[in-house]
């Protein structure tokens, strides 16, 4: 299964629900299409919920650095949400974790934009 992503508002944070996995082709490519997409429409405040992702490759970290990178370069800022502990593992492992701002709770992460 490829990833399913959903956004909601949480005031003025675009918080975005992603399911499944984040991999080479269709999965990354979806990804960096609704980050992308996101970002130009003027959402500059993305918290990514990647509770029920179940496996981050290569390709999809890369895919959530180009984004990480895009919105940064907009003004914006993407942290991230309830982490699985594959993909804080993986985050560790790669140095990833001390460029993403990490939180295990959603109330706390949508007032950290404030």
């Amino acid at each position: 299964m490829s990833v399913k992503l959903t956004t909601r508002q949480v005031g003025d944070v675009t918080v975005v629900d992603a399911e499944g996995r984040i991999t080479l082709g269709d999965g990354a490519t979806t990804f960096r299409d609704t980050v992308r997409d996101l970002g130009n429409a003027g959402n500059k405040k993305l918290l990514l919920n990647l509770a029920e992702v179940s496996y981050i490759d290569s390709s999809g970290i890369g895919e959530m650095v180009s984004g990480f990178t895009t919105i940064t370069n907009q003004g914006g800022q993407v942290k991230l949400l309830n982490l699985t502990k594959r993909v804080k593992d993986l985050l560790q492992i790669t140095k990833l974790y001390t460029v993403f701002e990490v939180f295990d709770d959603e109330a706390t992460a949508v007032r950290s934009y404030k």
